[in-house]
């Protein structure tokens, strides 16, 4: 499973958050936020119209008030700013298990295994982008192999959506400023000092020279942002979320143990949940390896969830796309999403061969294992509609919950075929007389004669709808040729107050 990273830079993340606080107050102006820094009121932060009249953080307030003079200028609330952050980043849970602070204005979301789910990478990230300008956030997105490249790619590249393929960050970044390197202000004046204007001059710059000048740090970022050297992302969590931890004496790789510390794991989280009345909707596997970075495997149910085995199947059949490394030494089980249950989920002994624990249908586990293969949205049933034309009479919906199944009240008396024609096929039919049933037909160049029939069954289309281009009423028949084969077809009918007219006859479904 490649690691890609994607990071999400909010340039004016402090300014946004003022307005969306203060959303009646006008500052075409500009606005700077300000701290006291011991020695002076510094600008904390400024909005694209003051930036745009030479406003910078980290100036004085009076040197920003000497270039605009009628500035709005407010108190920074750094702290409050930061829990809001920490708030934003765990919005980004519905993305993925492994999210993270970048910066005092950024996030970091390890997608590895996510994208495919949403697409790929580049409908992932015109999602992102939609919601959080929705939310009234300026941003700039960059997916990269490492969280250093994503990061300074989402900073300092020429367009505000950037995608670079697995293995090219160093391609990439060489032509980015060495402020990319998230250096120290000491350290990046003293590149700038030696003539270091972009990251691509320190590729082939002597290595211990550099180190002995300016020391490891430099060195090190370099690595980071190439892959060279693992840049942990440890994700965050919400306060409020069940969890269980398990570190081990010595690093483990194999499957089987993998599967032992799964059972383990979610056999405390369910009886947790089982306490709340809970059920699980979405379940975190965090594993840390000894390189310092984390593996993570996420699962959903179609309902709240609290049996042990039904769980730690769904987590079981995932364990083949963990990649342990040298070995992983410590896993956390997350539920990141909990729900109240509607009706006690007993987690009593299993019922028959296919694991089915007692009070969940087989559809829901199901439904269950088909979406934590395929992914969330991808599994869909078919809900009757109100129409009585075959065409119209089902509609696709999300699968969830318990359902999955047609009542029986709303299901059809009449037999209906496995697979619907879309459109009908014109066939030529041989018929014996008006009101009989058809006695062969000719369809994609087959002739076939009929030894059974059954109907007509008259279909009506309803009012509201637009002219039928298959007639208002149809006469459908069963019926089955000498090869044992099942057709569904029909004709348009003739109305009393038309004359009658040769009918024409389409195949619309097999049996």
């Amino acid at each position: 499973m490649t690691r890609r990273i994607l990071s999400l830079w909010l340039p004016l993340w402090r300014t946004d958050l003022w307005h969306r606080r203060h959303p009646d107050t006008c500052t075409s102006s500009g606005l700077v936020l300000h701290y006291h820094d011991g020695r002076r009121l510094t600008v904390l932060a400024a909005d694209a119209t003051a930036q745009a009249r030479g406003v910078r953080p980290g100036m004085s307030l009076a040197h920003a008030r000497a270039l605009a003079p009628d500035l709005h200028a407010t108190d920074g609330t750094p702290d409050a700013d930061r829990l809001a952050l920490t708030r934003l980043t765990e919005w980004f849970l519905w993305l993925s298990p492994i999210v993270a602070p970048d910066g005092e204005d950024g996030v970091w979301v390890d997608t590895a295994g996510c994208a495919h789910l949403h697409g790929g990478e580049a409908p992932m990230m015109a999602e992102i982008r939609r919601r959080i300008q929705s939310l009234g956030y300026t941003c700039r997105l960059a997916f990269a192999d490492t969280p250093g490249a994503a990061s300074a790619l989402a900073r300092f590249a020429r367009v505000p959506c950037t995608i670079i393929s697995p293995g090219t960050q160093r391609q990439a970044l060489a032509a980015l400023p060495v402020q990319a390197l998230r250096l120290a202000p000491p350290e990046t004046d003293a590149l700038l000092r030696l003539g270091f204007r972009t990251v691509g001059a320190l590729y082939d710059t002597p290595r211990a020279p550099l180190a002995r000048r300016l020391g490891g740090t430099v060195l090190a970022r370099l690595d980071q942002v190439l892959g060279l050297l693992p840049e942990p992302v440890q994700p965050i969590r919400p306060i409020e979320a069940i969890r269980e931890r398990r570190s081990f004496v010595e690093p483990i790789a194999t499957a089987g143990a993998l599967a032992t510390v799964i059972a383990v794991l979610v056999r405390a989280i369910c009886e947790t949940l089982e306490g709340r009345g809970e059920g699980a909707r979405l379940v975190d596997l965090l594993c840390e390896r000894v390189d310092g970075t984390v593996q993570a495997i996420r699962i959903g149910t179609a309902s709240p969830v609290a049996d042990p085995v039904h769980l730690s199947r769904l987590l079981d059949e995932r364990i083949p796309i963990i990649e342990p490394g040298f070995g992983i030494e410590a896993m956390t089980l997350v539920v990141t999403r909990a729900e109240i249950r509607g009706a006690a989920v007993p987690t009593g002994e299993l019922v028959g061969q296919d694991d089915v624990p007692q009070g969940r249908s087989n559809i829901s586990c199901l439904l269950d294992r088909l979406q934590n293969r395929l992914g969330p949205g991808r599994v869909s049933i078919m809900e009757p509609a109100a129409s009585h034309l075959p065409e119209f009479s089902q509609t696709r919906c999300p699968a969830s919950g318990e359902k999955g199944t047609i009542s029986a009240d709303r299901a059809c008396s009449w037999p209906r075929p496995v697979r619907l024609l879309n459109p009908p096929e014109p066939v030529d039919v041989t018929i014996a007389g008006p009101e009989e049933p058809p006695t062969s037909f000719r369809w994609r160049g087959v002739h076939s004669v009929i030894r059974a029939a059954d109907g007509p069954e008259r279909l009506h289309e309803e009012w509201w709808r637009s002219a039928d281009p298959y007639g208002v009423v149809r006469d459908y028949w069963i019926v089955e040729d000498n090869a044992g084969e099942r057709y569904w077809i029909f004709c348009r009918a003739p109305l009393a107050e038309v004359p009658p007219a040769p009918p024409d006859w389409f195949l619309h479904g097999l049996f």
